[in-house]
């Protein structure tokens, strides 16, 4: 841990009493620009590559846990709260999706982490493809589940019937961990945060990935359009997408399906054939839709 997380982490002990522990993943303080920012990491990072899991619209990393506690004993495994989010503090202005991809710049920079694989859920998509954009050299792969944030998500009335439309096709156990991430992040921080996602470009960015990427997409997604689209986005381009489907999946598939999006991220980040989780026995069917003609062959096991 660096100096500056040791110190915000030791004038927070009079400050908040002990939680028990939520994850099986350390819980741990830092501060990025004068914000106090709350992450969870791999409790013995193994000697891997690194995996930062960013997470939705007003939402903490909470409900990404399931899929990245799966994976943190075979990458050095970061879940941060972005600053506005969650536990973290709120930055002085509001933040945008730009502004948050810097800011998870700079929370890789106070890790020590030169280059990590990103992998996000909805509003944590467009902060990757951001990310990308502004800081390509610090980024292996991404991990794209369930982007959100691009002309069918708009106007805001729209998103907000789809999200009502997504809940209960979502275990309903995830509102109990939602719920409190909402009310804290609050209306008017809700509001602003969707017109910055109006104004920004989902669609150019994502085409202008050039690192292998991974789409993650569920049939049963409202926020989603439907697979006719979806196929004429990703032949848009012939760079490296690599899109898969997971039947019986809605919005949260982190939460909600983490077994299969685990097997899935295991099977792109060894470039191997996209095949069904066989330990997931009849929960859902995975299979791919669509590989970019650049993005890396397939290596048969």
């Amino acid at each position: 841990m660096s100096t500056n997380s040791q110190a915000s982490t030791g004038s927070r002990r009079g400050l908040r009493r002990p939680r028990p522990p939520a994850s099986a993943l350390a819980e741990r303080w830092t501060t990025i620009d004068g914000v106090d920012v709350f992450y969870r990491e791999s409790r013995n990072p193994p000697d891997a590559p690194v995996m930062m899991h960013v997470h939705g619209f007003g939402l903490s990393g909470r409900y990404l846990l399931p899929t990245a506690e799966r994976l943190a004993d075979e990458f050095h495994t970061l879940v941060p709260d972005l600053p506005g989010f969650g536990r973290s503090g709120k930055a002085a202005d509001a933040l945008d999706v730009p502004d948050l991809a810097h800011a998870a710049a700079r929370f890789l920079d106070d890790r020590q982490v030169e280059r990590a694989t990103l992998v996000g859920n909805s509003m944590g998509c467009p902060v990757i493809c951001e990310f990308a954009y502004h800081h390509p050299d610090r980024i292996d792969r991404a991990v794209l589940v369930s982007p959100a944030g691009g002309g069918f998500n708009q106007p805001l009335r729209r998103a907000m019937g789809q999200i009502s439309r997504d809940g209960p096709r979502e275990p309903p156990r995830l509102m109990g961990v939602v719920t409190p991430d909402y009310l804290r992040f609050g209306v008017p921080s809700t509001v602003r945060m969707f017109r910055a996602l109006m104004q920004y470009p989902a669609l150019e960015r994502l085409l202008e990935l050039q690192i292998p990427t991974l789409v993650v997409l569920g049939d049963r997604d409202p926020l989603m359009p439907g697979p006719t689209r979806v196929q004429e986005v990703a032949s848009q381009t012939d760079t490296h997408v690599l899109v898969v489907k997971i039947e019986g999946a809605a919005h949260a598939i982190n939460f909600s399906h983490p077994g299969e999006l685990a097997h899935v991220i295991r099977l792109f980040m060894a470039d191997r054939p996209i095949v069904d989780d066989p330990d997931s026995p009849g929960h859902a069917r995975v299979y791919e839709i669509h590989r970019g003609v650049h993005h890396p062959p397939a290596k048969e096991p």
